[in-house]
């Protein structure tokens, strides 16, 4: 793997992890700033979920990485679709407002997230690939 894209990954893992750690953090805002019941109890495991995965990003190296790389980005996808199903039609009986708590800023972040381990994906991916050759 060239020198360039070993620092793109690295670039992007740490990123990555920022962008894990002010997930987990906005959630545990939003259930410290009173959300309870069923969306608390989910928003303190994703917050748990994002912190397990901001240590991998940051931590693990070798074939780790790849795994750790690719779950946090079908992480956030899941968080990003959660909320925005919540926004439509409804999840778990929940509906949610555009107007509540950190909604717009919460799809901003995950959005950026989306993005950037996309990018780190693939460089991953690119890496374990010439690796096995």
């Amino acid at each position: 793997m060239s020198d360039s894209s070993q620092g793109l990954l690295k670039v992007t893992r740490i990123l990555g992890g920022i962008v894990l750690l002010a997930i987990a953090g906005i959630h545990l805002f939003l259930v410290f700033d009173g959300v309870g019941g069923v969306l608390g109890v989910l928003f303190i495991l994703n917050s748990i979920a994002a912190i397990v995965l901001a240590i991998g990003m940051f931590a693990l190296r070798g074939a780790l990485v790849t795994f750790v790389v690719v779950l946090s980005l079908l992480f956030i996808i899941a968080s990003l679709i959660s909320l925005l199903l919540a926004l439509t039609v409804g999840l778990f009986g929940i509906h949610e407002t555009w107007t509540f708590t950190l909604v717009p800023e919460t799809i901003i972040v995950e959005a950026i997230g989306i993005l950037v381990l996309v990018v780190a994906s693939a460089a991953a991916l690119r890496r374990r690939a010439r690796r096995a050759v």
